[in-house]
């Protein structure tokens, strides 16, 4: 296969659905829209290899079937749309000791200070887990994000500064995002193509 830059499924099928083909360049944000229930999410969680599917992904040309599922995770990551809590507190859901300047910026530019840290998991909102979880995901610098729903539970003023972060992110990282939302005026302000999952393909909606 010739190589690109950034990720490409290549015949990915899953439960019926599919096959499903995708290329997304680095720097690359591709929204991607679709009935409730015709397996937008489980699309993504086929990509991160946490599901069985059929055909392949690959990254800068390396197949995910080269890399061991824990390092493909950590450069293919996923924010879902209800992320997962294991700690009573939210400090040790971060390596924290490891942390530095670039993760209190994060924290800031998601609205919060390094106070949060010390919060219990069971006070936070939906819409401030949905951020922490953002912050958790985008300290590692991920080379791909794939986006379910990243801001259903933000008001206007929020989204806005998650939607200019991210934009900003996928810019100067070079990341490639696939962005899952129902929101077509969203999806016009962060990505530069949208697609429409169906159950037997991908199609492009326009830009």
């Amino acid at each position: 296969m010739k190589r690109m830059d950034g990720l490409s499924l290549v015949n990915i099928s899953f439960l019926g659905n599919g096959p499903y083909n995708l290329t997304v360049q680095s720097g690359e944000c591709v929204g991607m829209t679709g009935k409730s229930g015709v397996g937008k999410s489980q699309l993504l969680r086929a990509v991160t290899d946490l599901i069985v599917h059929g055909g392949e992904c690959f990254l800068n040309g390396r197949s995910c079937n080269d890399i061991p599922p824990p390092e493909w995770r950590t450069m293919v990551a996923m924010v879902p749309a209800e992320s997962f809590w294991w700690f009573d507190t939210v400090a040790p859901h971060f390596a924290v000791k490891r942390l530095g300047q670039d993760f209190v910026d994060l924290l800031e530019l998601c609205g919060f200070s390094e106070d949060v840290l010390r919060w219990q998991i069971s006070r936070l909102s939906t819409g401030e887990r949905q951020r922490l979880a953002l912050v958790r995901t985008l300290i590692t610098k991920p080379k791909v994000l794939l986006l379910d729903e990243p801001t259903a539970s933000l008001d206007k003023n929020m989204e806005r500064k998650v939607e200019q972060l991210l934009t900003d992110i996928f810019s100067m990282q070079h990341t490639a995002c696939i962005w899952v939302s129902h929101d077509m005026e969203q999806l016009a302000r962060v990505a530069g193509k949208v697609v429409r999952v169906e159950q037997h393909g991908v199609t492009e909606e326009g830009t």
